[in-house]
């Protein structure tokens, strides 16, 4: 299920080959660190009229599972802030939401 929504302002929006270089790494780190199947990874760059806050935010949901545990999303937040530097040269205010399986409800 991971999903993966970053927002850049407008203006700030890394150009085409870093924003592929970064859904590399994402990707990566979604099907490494959370054990993902590479098909149910989503990662999404967002152009954002920033009225106040950091010109870059980041927003992970996913499926919450005793393998993941707080231990290691501060890790996936520490390698995504890592990644985001490194390819937008952008501090990003990150935040990650987990749903249990029972409160979960997709298509497609």
């Amino acid at each position: 299920m991971p999903r993966l929504s970053i927002s850049f302002t407008a203006e700030r929006m890394p150009a085409d080959d870093s924003l592929a270089a970064l859904t590399e790494r994402c990707a990566v780190m979604c099907t490494d660190m959370l054990g993902a199947a590479l098909d149910n990874v989503h990662i999404a760059y967002l152009a954002a009229r920033q009225g106040r806050g950091h010109p870059a935010s980041a927003e992970l949901a996913y499926r919450l599972g005793p393998e993941r545990t707080p231990e290691l999303m501060d890790e996936f937040m520490r390698q995504l802030d890592q990644a985001i530097q490194r390819h937008a040269g952008l501090t990003a205010r990150i935040r990650c939401f987990g749903y249990a399986n029972d409160s979960l409800h997709a298509r497609n």
